[in-house]
């Protein structure tokens, strides 16, 4: 959304990427992603849908651990309540966020 911004700001991707930089520091995206997305809302585009295909077997370990362990929360909670999952809303993207304290940084777990 910050790239969208700064193209309706009428700024170019060379004007964006300090920008991005200075406001993500090491979470920003590279140059080269910033300047395809820039081209992208440039020429039109208005959405920001993101497919994203993870390899289980290339997470680190404790990303394996906590999906096991969010997976056995939820089956422990369809066992309890049969009827739990028809309460769960569901769309084309699962973003799931994890906040590190200690690191202060946020994972995105797709």
């Amino acid at each position: 959304m910050a790239i969208k911004f700064c193209v309706k700001l009428e700024k170019s991707a060379a004007e964006t990427i300090p920008m991005l930089k200075k406001a993500f520091g090491v979470d920003c995206l590279s140059d080269r992603q910033i300047f395809r997305w820039h081209k992208a809302f440039a020429e039109g585009r208005e959405d920001v849908n993101v497919c994203a295909k993870l390899m289980p077997k290339v997470l680190p370990d404790d990303q394996k651990a906590c999906r096991v362990e969010t997976c056995q929360e939820l089956l422990d909670t369809c066992e309890e309540n049969p009827t739990f999952l028809d309460d769960v809303i569901t769309g084309d993207e699962s973003w799931v966020f994890e906040y590190d304290p200690e690191t202060k940084r946020q994972i995105i777990l797709l």
